[in-house]
């Protein structure tokens, strides 16, 4: 039984990292090898694609760099996400997940990008332009778009003031006005990243809002998110996961309290 558990798990650490498996097995972590990879990765409401984003932002926080290596590697050799779409998860967990941290991230990426490429003797392909922006550089309309898509994004009837260097600058004319609305990630691509993000950093608000805004628009279902805590908790450990379900649960309730509301209006 040993043997077969231990097989199932190199097995599918090889699917999963691209790689085969540590060459010692028989150490300590040898059976949280076999229940990552064998059993939370193998699980069939999130694909593999989906679990990518939560790992990602995970390892990116965790400041552990063999494992970051590792999963940026992954995820760019096996497929799962392209080039651009790795970038724009960089730029999302920077925003979420913080600056620093995301810059080695993004360091990371493209020296994967690059030994990936040197493996299979391939030239890296130029890098797509930035320009020109898919949203608007007039100020005020600008403006308009980050309060419309903090509303959209939130499933709130509200967005915050624009007269704040914080709220103004940074949530109405970048993170929403830019960020959530680039085209080379899509909204349910975006929200993982954000939930995990928000379950790391310990803000009890965010980490409500954002729940409740992923499960409230069905970007996320409830089993869905439900799998995306225990990813959550595979990366980032047991206590944080544990905190992060508490919220999921009571959200579930808020969101089919609002639900049943609205089929009762006429």
């Amino acid at each position: 039984m040993v043997a077969e558990s231990a097989a199932r798990g190199s097995t599918a650490f090889t699917e999963v990292m691209t790689t085969p498996p540590p060459a010692d097995t028989s150490g300590p972590l040898t059976g949280l090898l076999d229940f990552v990879f064998a059993d939370v990765w193998q699980r069939p409401v999130l694909s593999r694609r989906d679990r990518r984003f939560i790992t990602l932002a995970c390892v990116a926080d965790a400041d552990a760099d063999r494992p970051l290596r590792d999963h940026v590697y992954a995820a760019l050799n096996s497929g799962d996400l392209t080039f651009t779409e790795m970038q724009e998860t960089v730029l999302h967990f920077a925003v979420y997940g913080g600056w620093p941290k995301a810059s080695r991230l993004a360091m990371m990426v493209d020296e994967q990008w690059q030994h990936i490429h040197d493996e299979r003797g391939e030239p890296v392909p130029p890098p797509a332009s930035l320009l020109p922006l898919s949203t608007p550089s007039d100020p005020e309309r600008r403006l308009a778009l980050g309060e419309q898509a903090f509303k959209d994004i939130n499933c709130l009837e509200f967005a915050p003031p624009r007269d704040h260097p914080f709220h103004g600058a940074g949530i109405l004319n970048f993170v929403f006005g830019e960020m959530w609305l680039r085209p080379g990630l899509g909204m349910r691509e975006r929200r993982l990243v954000t939930v995990a993000c928000v379950a790391f950093q310990d803000a009890p608000f965010p980490i409500m809002s954002h729940v409740y805004a992923a499960l409230k628009s069905r970007d996320l279902s409830f089993d869905e998110m439900d799998e995306l805590a225990l990813q959550f908790g595979a990366y980032c450990g047991w206590p944080k996961a544990a905190s992060l379900g508490q919220v999921v649960e009571e959200q579930k309730q808020r969101v089919t309290a609002e639900w049943a509301a609205e089929q009762r209006t006429p």
